[in-house]
């Protein structure tokens, strides 16, 4: 049996944007872009482990250079935009099956409750994409850092 995980791509940004039929929804200066995949055996455990994670992972440079201080330390902002397609899978033939991604009425509770978590967490609000829109993401990811979380694994 497949595990199933709530899936984050967060990646370091000098600057980050989401746009829905090319208006800008949200837009952040600097920080993390956060990108959520949920299953449905995903819940609040998941997400206050991750979110806990995300907002004291240190991967910002410190006066040396450093990766040594988190979101919170460098009063970084945060965009997180849902990604069913964290879930693809590519095993069988050339076009990817999102089978194992949550449905609108689990995701979406779900969606919210890790912005709430997260800006609990870390006392920022958090900007956001819409939940199952096309949209265009913009960013200028630093360093390049970009770090790929599961829930399940804890890693």
């Amino acid at each position: 049996m497949t595990k199933l995980i709530m899936r984050v791509v967060i990646q370091r940004v000098t600057e980050a944007s989401v746009s829905i039929n090319d208006k800008v929804k949200s837009a952040i200066p600097g920080g993390l872009l956060i990108l959520l995949g949920i299953e449905d055996t995903d819940d609040q455990s998941d997400i206050d482990w991750l979110c806990s994670k995300i907002s004291n992972l240190r991967i910002f440079p410190d006066r040396e250079g450093i990766m040594n201080l988190s979101v919170k330390d460098v009063d970084g902002e945060m965009l997180v935009v849902s990604q069913f397609t964290l879930h693809a899978s590519t095993k069988k033939g050339n076009r990817p099956s999102y089978i194992k991604a949550s449905k609108p009425d689990i995701a979406i509770p779900l969606y919210n409750s890790f912005i709430k978590a997260l800006a609990v967490e870390t006392g920022r609000d958090i900007k956001t994409g819409e939940f199952g829109a096309m949209m265009d993401i913009h960013l200028i990811n630093s360093g390049p850092v970009t770090i790929v979380i599961d829930s399940k694994a804890r890693e």
